[in-house]
């Protein structure tokens, strides 16, 4: 009895802490929910010919369209910033949506950045046409907009089940904030409020990890 009330209190607990985390708009163990069930990636072509999906990865979602050359600054800022610090989380992926006929200049890119990151697997390269790119994006529903060369400096975090986190809502200084997307072109942007975003959600996929281990491990102690 008193192993299975044990038990019990080890389920509860964590997800008592959960709840009470959840409630909140933005703190260290939640971010809040912008758009729900976005529409996955349609099986476009990719840079090593395998297929790129949303769904079950934790992903950074960019779109450089015909404006390869020109994000190259953008990407090193996100590819310093983020992606250094996170390649080595399992399901953490960085996608970049590019016009069709870019693919030679998205091989020097990444060439480029292989010369200061070893671990290029999380980085994501697919191509569409023009009409796909702009209506896929329009999907979101994001108060930002794609230029003439269908490219923006600002990225999104998607989740495992394709919902768009970000910041919205009073924060713990009370102040009203809405965040949809983070600004590649500023590296205070990305070191400062994107890298504590993502952070926040691997923390909160690890927290319902292990909650669902311990419910694992209670209906094991249960069933002997």
């Amino acid at each position: 009895m008193k192993n299975k009330l044990v038990l019990i209190s080890l389920l509860a607990l964590p997800i008592v802490i959960y709840l009470i985390f959840a409630s909140a708009t933005h703190n260290s163990l939640f971010l809040p929910t912008i758009s729900k069930n976005n529409k996955e990636l349609p099986k476009w072509s990719s840079l090593d010919g395998k297929p790129v999906f949303l769904k079950n990865k934790i992903t950074v979602l960019g779109f450089v369209g015909n404006d390869v050359k020109n994000s190259e600054g953008n990407i090193f800022n996100l590819n310093q910033k983020i992606y250094d610090n996170y390649v080595g989380f399992k399901d953490f992926q960085m996608v970049m949506i590019a016009a069709d006929g870019k693919q030679d200049e998205v091989k020097a890119l990444v060439e480029k950045l292989s010369n200061f990151t070893e671990n290029m697997t999380a980085w994501k390269f697919v191509f569409a046409k023009p009409e796909e790119i702009q209506q896929y994006y329009d999907s979101f529903r994001l108060k930002g907009k794609l230029d003439a060369n269908l490219n923006t400096s600002e990225v999104i975090i998607i989740d495992k089940d394709r919902n768009h986190r970000g910041r919205k809502g009073k924060n713990k200084a009370g102040v009203q904030e809405y965040k949809e997307s983070y600004n590649t072109v500023s590296a205070a942007d990305l070191h400062n409020e994107m890298s504590d975003d993502v952070k926040i959600m691997l923390r909160e996929y690890r927290l319902a990890l292990k909650r669902n281990n311990k419910r694992k491990d209670f209906h094991l102690h249960e069933s002997k």
